[in-house]
């Protein structure tokens, strides 16, 4: 049975409409939940009461850490740069493998420890000195009119906002949300709707409609990450044709990132993801055209580096999500060639390297 939704839940949600039968259908994603008086919807964030839809975590999170921007991960927008990250709880899909499990699938509000306001999480960034905000740990879009809100205060304070996603929304609400965000990494999870339905409890369609409408009718900066499970979505086959499909759907200069999956959460019964995966993954993914291919939660620098497609030069070399030599010019060209190297680039000093820093919003 679902949680009582108490008073200071309640805050008024967008994207929903009333049904002929009496229940309220979420538009905010796929799923288009359909709920009755006091039920959650299958994120379990968003809720029904007093034939409203109301959103149960604005203004709470689970946790605020500053982190490298590569750590999302993004290694072309302004790479060096440190991220002030934080989330809520919940998640509109129901992944097997959840690395993030704890806060995705939580049905306890225990986790949610931080208040913040919009305004007090610009000012901490910009205390802090971070270049953006990101919303992570959870989907971002299950707590749109949160995050939409602290991107305002945040452009506000000239600090860029940052969506780390599976990209599972519905147009109108993508529309609305995503003209609020500089920066997505979204989690391509597979490139088979079998994987998606299976392992997910969704379907591929819907996040190549996002990926399609970031890449060809906003100026968001994308990048892309697929987790690859031994198995289940890391054969050649599939790789390729994903690859192919970004190339030619979505652009060569679209980022790809190949992480390693470590078992967890209800995937217990399948070994890490080997490195020679990852890199078999990231020749083939070169091979189909794409310019700029990592590999990720494994040691290979050369898999971390950022070359350039034209000369094949070493432009940013990473260790982990440290740079060990940044080359690019101000303007984001190659020294060598003069190539233009996708992304969003500035004046380079220095990296705010690897490591990691709670922090509590004032």
């Amino acid at each position: 049975m679902d949680e009582p939704i108490s008073p200071e839940e309640r805050y008024p949600a967008k994207y929903w409409h009333l049904l002929s039968d009496g229940r309220i259908q979420c538009d905010l994603c796929p799923r288009d939940c359909k709920l009755h008086e006091g039920q959650r919807g299958a994120c379990y964030v968003r809720g029904r009461v007093n034939d409203a839809m109301v959103l149960t975590t604005y203004g709470r999170s689970s946790g605020f850490c500053v982190d490298p921007i590569e750590k999302k991960p993004l290694n072309h927008f302004y790479p060096g740069s440190s991220v002030l990250s934080f989330g809520t709880a919940g998640c509109n899909l129901a992944c097997k493998f959840c690395q993030n499990w704890d806060i995705s699938k939580s049905r306890s509000f225990d986790k949610l420890a931080d208040e913040a306001s919009p305004e007090a999480i610009a000012r901490s960034a910009e205390h802090l000195g971070c270049k953006s905000v990101a919303f992570t740990y959870n989907d971002p879009v299950i707590f749109a009119e949160y995050a939409m809100d602290v991107s305002d205060a945040c452009h506000a304070h000239g600090i860029k906002t940052v969506a780390v996603t599976a990209g599972y929304i519905h147009e109108a609400a993508r529309r609305e949300f995503f003209s609020k965000i500089d920066a997505a990494n979204v989690d391509l999870k597979g490139f088979t709707d079998e994987f998606y339905f299976k392992q997910c409890g969704a379907h591929l369609e819907p996040v190549k409609e996002t990926l399609r409408y970031l890449c060809n009718e906003t100026n968001v900066w994308v990048e892309i990450t697929t987790l690859l499970i031994p198995g289940l979505n890391d054969s050649e086959d599939e790789i390729a044709a994903m690859s192919e499909w970004i190339a030619k759907a979505l652009g060569r200069d679209v980022p790809l990132h190949f992480t390693a999956f470590h078992p967890d959460y209800k995937m217990t019964d399948r070994p890490p993801t080997p490195p020679r995966t990852l890199i078999k993954a990231r020749e083939i993914a070169l091979q189909a055209g794409l310019h700029y291919v990592y590999t990720g939660n494994v040691h290979n620098i050369a898999g971390d580096t950022t070359h350039c497609p034209s000369c094949h030069s070493d432009l940013i070399v990473r260790d982990w999500y440290e740079i060990k030599e940044y080359r690019l010019t101000r303007d984001g060209h190659c020294p060598d060639c003069d190539a233009a190297i996708a992304g969003h680039f500035e004046s380079f000093v220095k990296a705010y390297g690897r490591h990691r820093m709670k922090v509590i919003p004032s």
